[in-house]
């Protein structure tokens, strides 16, 4: 598989945590426009996430993701629950999680409240922004999976 540098390694497994539906096919699309490639698993609230980042239940048989992207603004304050159990439990900490937010006031009102996941980005989310925000891990740097550049005539 080659990666955005052209290199071949693993794509990593992106867990989306988002409630409204049109926001995931929002994601999905600007996904595939911009070429990303890698896996996304999604689930709608935060009972579904812990179940998926601790491989329970339904989520049992797949991958504990690489990189979180949480809506912060998941119903009944879930999205700190999601980011208390990542940050709690040894084995999950090194998952980060990149917070996804409307506006810059969000993201200041969630760091008031201790609320701090790894990063953010805003909505809707421009592949862009994503990418640059996956390269400050370094890590992953060559793990996020585009497809080749087309030719232009």
């Amino acid at each position: 598989m080659t990666t955005a540098s052209g290199s071949e390694a693993s794509p990593v497994e992106i867990l989306l945590i988002e409630a409204n539906h049109g926001d995931v096919r929002l994601v999905r699309e600007v996904f595939a426009d911009a070429g990303i490639l890698n896996d996304v698993h999604v689930v709608y609230d935060g009972d579904d996430a812990l179940d998926f980042v601790l491989q329970r239940g339904d989520y049992a048989e797949d991958a504990v993701p690489d990189i979180v992207l949480l809506d912060l603004k998941l119903p009944g304050g879930r999205s700190e629950d999601v980011l208390a159990t990542l940050d709690d439990r040894p084995e999950l900490d090194h998952i980060p999680v990149i917070g996804m937010t409307n506006s810059a006031t969000e993201a200041d009102i969630a760091r008031s409240m201790g609320f701090e996941p790894d990063a953010f980005v805003h909505k809707p989310l421009d592949p862009d922004e994503f990418l640059d925000v996956v390269r400050a891990f370094g890590r992953f740097e060559l793990s996020i999976v585009t497809e080749p550049a087309r030719e232009t005539a």
